[in-house]
């Protein structure tokens, strides 16, 4: 177990974080730009500001734009690109909510701020949702609720968040996810490990290749978690869920170029492979490798966390969750570099939401 550090290896590298720091001028272009954009929205939801944000994501500072830009298109083997030095306003912000569902709350005091990880977001693919995963937003709130604490779920905290590639149970999982740390008094690190450093068997490795592993949709995407005014509109995406939990296809765990691979897992909600003795050893190989090399990923106010989804695995180390407005609070996007690809599974050529 490692945190992962910077300046202390090439960037890119097991030990080092890939981070772009904004400058002074920067800074101060981007709070102008997301402030004009706030003017005009009480939400980051807004059909009109999520369609319009790859056309103002073009008004980031170049620096940046080209950065992100190479990011998407060389997918770099460190998997992850993070942006610091844009400033939070506490007070702004305010206490950390009890919870993601706040039907009361008619603008969110951390609209600038969702607005900056959306135009960054753009740069990379479409933002996108998930019907099944807090009543469809696109911006997701991550903080540890109570009642919650044993859950495998973001919104948990006593219990570690095992390593996993997001939404790795449905074929239309997003390309990236985001992260943006609003608040992290307590130093909860965010776990991850590229796939880089993973060396495994020729054998284990080739067969990682094939289609023997099952995923079953995480907690995340189960009607117990939904908010209760869901479950009329919900019932029939619900039922689809469960039937990807009861008879889920066969999958590989690794695809695409052999020697730059894509990975898709979550062994938390995985079964053994038990007419295969092959396969079985394969994933035990691997998950034995990335649990050696997974290191601690801070992340600090300010901070925004693109993960390359189909290159590396992260996680989130357990903690003791306050309940006192200053616990750690994160907002989550994904991201799709194709959102036609879903395009039957939404509700129409302009929706993000995946039902």
């Amino acid at each position: 177990m490692a945190l992962i550090t910077e300046q202390q290896a090439p960037a890119g590298s097991a030990s080092s974080v890939n981070r772009f720091i904004l400058d002074g001028d920067e800074v101060a272009a981007i709070k102008k730009l997301v402030d004009e954009i706030a003017a005009k929205f009480d939400s980051v939801e807004d059909p009109e500001l999520l369609s319009h944000a790859p056309v103002w994501a073009q008004e980031l500072p170049r620096r940046l734009r080209a950065a992100l830009v190479e990011f998407r298109l060389t997918e770099p083997d460190c998997a992850h690109f993070v942006i610091s030095g844009f400033p939070i306003d506490e007070e702004e912000i305010g206490p950390t909510p009890e919870h993601w569902n706040r039907p009361d709350e008619k603008h969110s005091p951390a609209l600038a701020y969702e607005i900056f990880l959306v135009l960054a977001s753009s740069l990379l693919g479409e933002p996108m949702g998930w019907k099944t995963q807090q009543h469809g937003r696109i911006v997701h709130d991550v903080m540890p609720i109570k009642g919650m604490e044993q859950e495998q779920i973001g919104t948990g905290s006593e219990m570690t968040i095992t390593w996993h590639t997001e939404d790795a149970f449905h074929p239309m999982r997003g390309d990236y996810l985001g992260m943006l740390c609003l608040r992290n008094p307590d130093s909860v690190p965010t776990t991850f490990c590229s796939l880089e450093n993973v060396k495994l068997d020729p054998k284990d490795w080739e067969t990682l290749f094939e289609p023997h592993y099952t995923i079953k949709p995480d907690n995340s995407h189960q009607q117990e978690n939904a908010a209760p005014e869901d479950e009329d509109e919900l019932q029939q995406v619900y039922r689809r869920i469960e039937q990807m939990k009861r008879h889920p296809d066969k999958i590989a765990i690794l695809s695409g170029d052999p020697r730059s691979p894509y990975i898709r897992i979550d062994h938390y909600f995985m079964d053994p492979i038990e007419d295969n003795p092959q396969a079985q050893q394969a994933l035990e190989a691997l998950i034995k490798v990335v649990d050696e090399q997974i290191g601690d990923l801070l992340l600090l106010p300010g901070d925004i966390c693109f993960i390359d989804n189909f290159k590396a695995v992260h996680g989130r180390r357990a903690f003791k969750a306050r309940y006192d407005g200053h616990d750690r609070w994160m907002k989550r996007i994904n991201i799709t570099r194709d959102l036609r690809k879903s395009r039957a599974e939404r509700s129409g050529a302009a929706s993000r939401i995946i039902q």
